[in-house]
């Protein structure tokens, strides 16, 4: 050490020294401190150091002169100087300092140490300087660290195994050699029925496997005990097992092998397929289901194609019967006109139906009167149900409120129940025989007034046990060929829809199904007129009105109705035929069929309405479709009345008044 520094102790506390060191003393100390296994510095207050061991000066890999008398800035860096800096008075104030850590020191890295900082006291109980012992415990805290990363990593995967045989969504069952059990998961007690504590060491044969194929199981693990061949190991296995209640179901497993210090033991992962293959049974009724939709969908194209076409010849005989019944003075023929009218009219509503069923109409709800409906419905299947036989017995009530729904979805409903019955009643041998009845439910406490429909048959019912089911799409109890499963279905949804029920009554002393619909009947106003109807009475005085109809008969009459009502009619043919007497003569309206060849009355129309804008407000289409979606939306977009083929006099003449109020 340097003869001119102060003689001072180095001690844990300050302390008074009474003696000072000899100088053999010194040599020893300086020696000493040279050769510890740790780092010691002595630092003046001035900051500098006054000494630093061999230990200190490898760490730093410097020479003394390199460090001895330098300031600590210097040495050590100055970030690390600014930490000892901020603790300095309490060093020069007598305090020993303790600290332990991870210090990043400039040009030397990152090290964990130890370091103890102890004032130096002179006699007189002055600090004039610090000693500073250090130990870098760097590496065995890397070990430390190492060691518990991979105890965390060990027990980490030792719970993410446990996690994952607990959570797992497949029946987990581990067996040793002999097929006793070792492990059986959460899956697998939810799966069989089974708790873990009451299997563990039984047999996984007597466990799960069913008792008929119990000796197979057996005879395959005796192979494999004996070294033979494995044949199912790594495969995916279709097979059964048993619950604990002794019920078998499908599973789909995979087994495999695992050696564990010299002992073997076998893993099955286990699917329960019951849900799958239930899943796949529906999905091939569903496509058998699909398939005949499909054969309807075609069938309703073709009915509401030659509907189309029927049309215009009923809309002929309908008119012409109506002026016979008019004109006639023989009481007699008088009948006969009258009864060909209401025919054709009831070939006009049979068609209507057809048409309703095959295009898709938005849900549109307006009054309905439900007798009417059911009435349309029995005269469309009249003819089905005389030729096998089959009467049907009308209990309406006349006094029915209207119901505020869609007309169509409501004959849907109908339809769908008649046919049901129908179908019922083909099988039978004996009594034939379908009650259709109608009536209401008055208003009580805060439910509104219910307008009902039963349909009941003298077919053979519902079984009880099926009664729950028959509502279920997909789902039914006819022979193959005779349904599909989704009327009942469609059914009840339709009339949920509009704030009703379809019930099936409980069965009575009769044979038979009887099946309710209810519907509320409040909500509309009657005022207000249907959508689609127009109302008022014919206006009085002569119009000048072109009518154009590809249909020369349909023309003929739409001209004979007209003039018979004082109105002055021209024809047209064609929609050029029309332009070219519109630039010739002026017309108060224009009565015109809206499909055509060559140019439609929609073309027909924009062409009108550019040349003529006022004549274009006065327009009234007719036409043997109105729901198309092509002629919807552009009665729609034109904001142009439409007519339905086939039409009763008095339905054109006021549609026409109408275009002119």
């Amino acid at each position: 050490m340097n003869p001119d520094l102060p003689k001072v102790s180095w001690l844990d506390a300050p302390f008074r020294a009474d003696e000072e060191l000899a100088p053999m003393d010194a040599r020893v100390s300086q020696h000493v401190l040279h050769n510890v296994p740790a780092r010691v510095a002595v630092v003046a207050r001035d900051n500098t150091y006054l000494f630093s061991n061999r230990e200190m000066l490898d760490f730093l890999g410097k020479q003394a002169d390199e460090v001895v008398g330098r300031h600590v800035a210097e040495v050590l860096g100055h970030e690390r100087f600014a930490v000892y800096e901020q603790l300095a008075e309490r060093v020069w104030a007598g305090e020993v300092l303790h600290w332990e850590g991870w210090v990043d020191y400039a040009g030397l890295g990152r090290r964990y140490v130890q370091e103890t900082v102890v004032p130096c006291v002179t006699p007189d109980r002055t600090v004039n300087a610090a000693a500073a012992f250090s130990r870098d415990l760097t590496d065995l805290k890397l070990r430390e660290q190492d060691l518990a990363t991979r105890e965390a990593q060990l027990a980490a995967s030792e719970a993410l195994k446990s996690a994952i045989v607990d959570h797992a969504l497949a029946a987990l069952i581990s067996t040793d050699a002999a097929g006793l059990i070792v492990e059986f998961n959460p899956a697998a007690e939810t799966m069989f029925g089974h708790a873990r504590s009451a299997v563990l060491g039984r047999s996984v044969s007597e466990t799960i496997i069913p008792q008929r194929l119990r000796p197979m199981h057996e005879a395959g693990m005796k192979r494999l005990a004996e070294g033979g061949q494995p044949r199912i190991l790594g495969k995916r296995v279709q097979m059964k097992a048993s619950r604990a209640d002794g019920s078998e179901f499908p599973v789909e497993m995979v087994l495999w092998r695992t050696d564990v210090a010299g002992s073997v033991f076998y893993t099955a992962s286990m699917f329960d397929q019951t849900e799958r293959l239930q899943a796949q049974e529906q999905i091939e009724r569903q496509r058998d289901a699909l398939r005949q939709s499909e054969k309807l969908s075609a069938m309703g194209s073709l009915l509401a194609g030659v509907a189309h076409e029927l049309n215009n010849p009923l809309s002929i005989v309908i008119g012409r019967a109506t002026f016979l019944e008019e004109r006639c003075s023989d009481a007699g023929m008088r009948l006969d006109a009258k009864r060909i009218r209401e025919a054709a009219q009831r070939c006009g509503r049979i068609v209507r139906t057809f048409l309703n069923m095959a295009r898709s109409r938005p849900f549109e709800r307006r009054p309905v009167v439900l007798n009417d409906v059911v009435m349309a419905a029995v005269e469309m299947l009249n003819y089905s149900f005389s030729s096998h036989g089959i009467t049907v017995d009308l209990a309406l009530d006349p006094a029915l409120q209207p119901v505020l729904a869609d007309p169509d979805q409501i004959a849907q409903i109908v339809l769908n129940l008649l046919v049901n019955a129908q179908q019922a009643l083909v099988q039978e041998n004996g009594l034939r025989q379908v009650l259709v009845a109608t009536g209401i439910d008055p208003e009580r406490d805060d439910v509104e007034a219910q307008a009902w429909l039963r349909i009941a048959d003298s077919g053979p019912g519902v079984p009880a046990e099926l009664a729950g089911r028959i509502f279920e799409p997909f789902f039914t109890t006819k022979p193959e060929g005779l349904g599909t499963g989704i009327g009942l279905a469609v059914s009840r949804s339709l009339a949920r829809a509009h704030g009703g029920e379809l019930v099936l009554e409980p069965p009575g002393t009769d044979r038979g199904a009887s099946f309710r619909v209810s519907l509320p009947t409040g909500g509309w106003s009657e005022a207000a007129p249907a959508p689609g109807v127009l109302p008022g009475t014919v206006a009085a005085g002569s119009l000048r009105i072109l009518v154009v109809d590809d249909e020369l008969e349909v023309a003929a009459l739409a001209r004979d109705v007209l003039e018979g009502a004082g109105h002055e009619v021209a024809t047209a043919e064609s929609g050029e035929v029309a332009l070219a007497m519109l630039a010739a003569a002026s017309f108060d309206a224009v009565v015109s069929d809206l499909h055509m060849p060559d140019m439609s009355g929609m073309a027909l129309w924009r062409r009108i309405e550019q040349a003529h804008p006022s004549l274009a407000r006065r327009f009234l289409f007719i036409t043997g479709d109105t729901l198309s979606p092509d002629a919807s939306r552009f009665l729609k977009t034109s904001g142009c009345p439409g007519l339905d083929k086939p039409f009763a006099n008095q339905d054109l003449l006021a549609a026409v008044a109408a275009l002119v109020r």
